[in-house]
């Protein structure tokens, strides 16, 4: 759901205590990126050591994407919390996806090109490109007053006189909450937005929210008059025949669903998003998630291109388009965004310089610490380490 930090879509939080949890919040991201300091210093020493036994042992190098895959593919399975990776790559017109694991432990069970997976935040991917097309069709407005849309008044939606606008809905800089109690169904989200308590003036800090989003998904159906869904579904989905990518499941596709497990190797329950859809809620295999790429290194597609616009520079070393996290690694730009929910993990990024896009999926998730790294870190590892030794032929 982050660049780099595992920030779950399940967070409880209480009444009146949106300052405690912005100050948390802040905390725990300063204390992931120490983690993420220390485990890359440990990883550099690691590749020194690697690297000087790979000479003296005169190791075959990695050449192909498949022997690129595969030995980056099986180091990451090497943690028995970890059953499975999907992996679907474009490189340079290229296309391949790649299956490791087992899909239930013991069941010897691999996934497949039709195996399903819950994409979590990737969502708000989707979420970002519809606003970008609602720009550039005249529909909304990136400054637009948020209340404009909305079905209620809500004078608290403002600090010191700042209106909240669509562009701090999309770069998570409105000031919201991560969560409010009231996500159980859209009556009872419009409700507890009237407990919501602004606490930094719109547009000047980062502060991750998968309140927002929900918001924005109902504001994009009032711009075009159609369900939210719906629009997701005409605009991105059909037209690049990504006939697998759904929000709901039929009985079939439930089938083609991979379950998830947690650390312990518990079976863990599916997510299910009773609002919008704007935060979560979509469903991919790697062969959609191939056509996805293809479009999204696509910059002459206008709302690709408005969707990649640098938007908003955070306080943590990276900034924000139309709900992209934009970085550069290795001097180069990549379009990115983590996927996190209970039992399912997942990194997505494009880098349109070298015509590169990676999709790293699995059917874990457990939160790292000092000594460990969490799945979200080892997976972004895993995607990055691919790209580099791709780029690097």
């Amino acid at each position: 759901m982050s660049p780099g930090i595992t920030i779950y879509i399940f967070q409880y939080s209480y009444p009146h205590s949106n300052q405690y949890l912005l100050t948390l919040n802040s905390l725990l991201l300063n204390l992931n990126t120490l983690k993420k300091l220390f485990w890359k210093v440990i990883y550099s020493s690691l590749g020194i050591i690697s690297l000087i036994s790979c000479n003296q042992n005169n190791k075959h190098e990695l050449k192909t994407t498949e022997e690129i895959v595969e030995h980056y593919s099986m180091k990451f399975l090497s943690d028995d919390r970890i059953h499975s990776v999907s992996i679907a790559i474009v490189e340079n017109n290229n296309e391949y996806t790649f299956h490791f694991g087992e899909q239930n432990p013991g069941k010897n069970n691999p996934p497949t090109d039709s195996t399903l997976y819950e994409l979590a935040s990737v969502t708000k991917t989707f979420t970002g490109t519809m606003v970008a097309k609602a720009v550039l069709d005249g529909k909304i407005s990136l400054d637009d007053d948020i209340r404009k849309y909305l079905p209620e008044d809500y004078p608290n939606f403002e600090y010191n006189g700042e209106k909240i606008t669509i562009k701090n809905l999309i770069t998570h800089t409105g000031g919201f909450p991560n969560m409010i109690p009231t996500m159980a169904n859209k009556n009872e989200f419009w409700e507890g937005l009237h407990q919501v308590t602004i606490n930094s003036e719109p547009g000047t800090e980062f502060h991750y929210s998968n309140t927002a989003p929900e918001i924005t998904a109902f504001i994009l159906e009032q711009a075009y008059g159609i369900q939210y869904q719906k629009l997701v579904q005409n605009f991105i989905l059909s037209p690049n025949d990504m006939t697998n990518t759904k929000f709901n499941l039929n009985e079939r596709d439930k089938e083609l669903l991979i379950q998830g497990y947690n650390g312990d190797n518990e079976p863990q329950e599916h997510y299910q998003n009773n609002l919008w859809g704007g935060i979560s809620g979509l469903h991919s295999n790697t062969l959609d998630l191939i056509k996805y790429i293809k479009y999204l290194l696509n910059d002459s597609i206008p709302e690709v291109k408005e969707s990649h616009k640098n938007c908003f520079s955070t306080q943590y070393d990276f900034d924000i388009g139309y709900h992209w996290n934009i970085v550069k690694i290795d001097g180069e730009i990549c379009y990115r965004h983590h996927g996190g929910i209970w039992g399912m993990q997942n990194w997505f990024m494009v880098f349109p310089e070298s015509n590169i896009g990676i999709a790293v999926l699995s059917n874990a998730s457990f939160q790292g610490n000092l000594l460990s790294p969490g799945i979200d870190e080892r997976l972004e590892d895993l995607a990055l380490n691919i790209k580099k030794e791709l780029s690097a032929r």
